[in-house]
Order: C-alpha cells, then sequence, then structure tokens
C-alpha cells in the first residue's frame, strides 16, 4: 500500500525501535503534533501495521518499498587541501585517532541494513583494496576521468545505480549512524542549520530544496550524504550524462546536476542533523584539531 509521509514517519520510527513506543515518543520522534500522531496511530491500526505501540510484519512489508538499497562512495579525488597526508594516502582513507574515514560511513551503512556497496574511485585506486579485509561485499568502479573533471565524473561511473541509493562523500567522519537510514520517504540530502555559513548550503521552498550555493543566510550547510528514489536515480542517470558532455560540465560537482542545472525538476528533502553527527575534514588543519598525532 502507498503509505502518507506521516503513516511513513510513524512507521519508520517504530520499525527502528528496540521498545515500544509510546504516542508522546512519536511527536518527539517524528515532530509531528499528538493530534497528528494520534488520528495516524488509529488508521495504521485499523490497516494492520501497528499493534500496541509496534510495528507488525504487515507494517514491515509496507515499509519495504522504501528501503534503501545501496550505497555509492565518491571517492576518486586527490584531496588537495589534506596535503601532505594525501601524497600518499587517498582522503577516505586516512586514519582519525586510529579508524579511516570511509570506515565510518561504511559501518552507518551496515547498520542500516545496506550491504551492496560501491566505491568509486581513482587517485591511488589499489590502495582501496585494503577496505576488503574488513568489507568483503565491496564493488570497486574505476574512475578513469578522476584528474581532468570534478566528481561529476564518478557520478558519470556509477550512474545507472542510482535508484534507492546512498550517494555519499568518502571523507566525513560519522560519530552517530543514524543519519544513514534504512527507510527514505523520498530524494532527500543531509543538512545543519546555520544562521550565517561560507560553505556549501542549500535554502527550500515548500519543504524541498529550492537553490543550492556557497555561502548564505538561515539556510542548511550541506553534507555529502545524499539519498535518491527510484524514479529520481533513474532520471539522475540521464540528466547527468547530459551535464557532463554540456559546456563547462566537467567542472561540475555531481548535485549540482540535480539542484542547479535540473532546478526545480527534482524534489529533494533537507534531513536535519546535529553538529555532533557528523564532521567534514577539509584541511590539513582540521585533522590536526581532531586527531592530536599528526600535530607535529
Amino acid at each position: 500500500m502507498k503509505l502518507s509521509h506521516k503513516e511513513f514517519d510513524v512507521l519508520a520510527a517504530m520499525a527502528g525501535a528496540d521498545k515500544t513506543l509510546t504516542q508522546r515518543t512519536l511527536v518527539t520522534t517524528t515532530k509531528h503534533s499528538l493530534s497528528t500522531i494520534n488520528r495516524v496511530c488509529k488508521t495504521l491500526s485499523e490497516n494492520g501495521l501497528i499493534k500496541d505501540g509496534k510495528i507488525t510484519d504487515a507494517g514491515l512489508d509496507a515499509l519495504e518499498p522504501y528501503r534503501a538499497k545501496r550505497a555509492i562512495f565518491i571517492a576518486a579525488g586527490f584531496g588537495s587541501r589534506l596535503v601532505p597526508i594525501t601524497l600518499n594516502t587517498p582522503k577516505p582513507l586516512v586514519r582519525v585517532n586510529g579508524k579511516r574515514l570511509i570506515d565510518t560511513m561504511l559501518d552507518a551503512c551496515l547498520e542500516a541494513g545496506i550491504s551492496e556497496i560501491y566505491i568509486v574511485r581513482g587517485y591511488l585506486a589499489e590502495q582501496f583494496d585494503q577496505l576488503l579485509y574488513k568489507y568483503p561485499m565491496i564493488k570497486f568502479i574505476e574512475n578513469p576521468s578522476y584528474n581532468e573533471a570534478n566528481n561529476i565524473s564518478s557520478a558519470m561511473a556509477a550512474r545507472f545505480l542510482m535508484q534507492d541509493a546512498y550517494v555519499l562523500e568518502s571523507d566525513l567522519l560519522v560519530s552517530n549512524p543514524k543519519i544513514i537510514r534504512r527507510y527514505n520517504y523520498c530524494s532527500n540530502v543531509l543538512g545543519i542549520w546555520k544562521e550565517r555559513t561560507d560553505d556549501w548550503c542549500v535554502t527550500q521552498k515548500d519543504g524541498f530544496v529550492d537553490e543550492e550555493k556557497v555561502g548564505g543566510l538561515n539556510c542548511h550547510q550541506m553534507y555529502g550524504v545524499y539519498y535518491l528514489n527510484a524514479s529520481d536515480g533513474s532520471r539522475l542517470a540521464e540528466d547527468i550524462k547530459t551535464a557532463f558532455e554540456s559546456p563547462g560540465g566537467k567542472e561540475m560537482y555531481w548535485e549540482q546536476v540535480p539542484n542547479v542545472k535540473f532546478r526545480g525538476k527534482y524534489k529533494i528533502e533537507i534531513i536535519e542533523c546535529d553538529e555532533n553527527d557528523i564532521v567534514e575534514i577539509d584541511t590539513f588543519r582540521e585533522l590536526k584539531a581532531l586527531d592530536k598525532t599528526y600535530d607535529v
């Protein structure tokens, strides 16, 4: 059955809980009003999707079409701003307090039940083979254009795999694996609310991404965690190719395809997270601040 967004929110909250959830707990989790939760729970109960504050097998079946099926890691770049560390090591394999950056994202995907995992590699590609000892399910996609194009070239290499898929930057340090969700109602991007930022950010209109830009007020600073549903993933496969082959297309970031070049064609929600959930390490100075072993 087709779920409404509110029905989905309640079922997904229950599916991710290890105990019975009260309606007041659901208010906090879903951010819907108590009257809305009461009404939605009544409908779900009548349809046999929940019972006594827990999701039923029928409820899990109803969530299945919204399950994330795969994850694609964009990991082909050089990581120039992290020199000298990246002279001999791809940025995703740099260790922070003893753990590789990409491991924090891979572990989050596995915790969410996503085991179909692809890594698009380019710079020092063979070094990623070490991941197979811990993550034997990984499949590699080679990006032969990584040195002559932006990360849109990695999206080109993986464009036919983007349906029901996370598309992830590989240089993020994740402390809250829950930011990768087993179920997603529609396409979305992870963001942190900022009154002011000089970084890449998005504004929203009617609940969906309206504009992507560098720097802004009262916006969401973007992190490289995207989810694409089946229809958007299929559509994006063609639009990425069109953008890549257009004048100046090789200089684009892949997410500019839905948010800038084909603005208005996609409906992408913003999923809010906390400052403590995820860290993007852009520079060697930021790396040293997180791991004192580099401060020599």
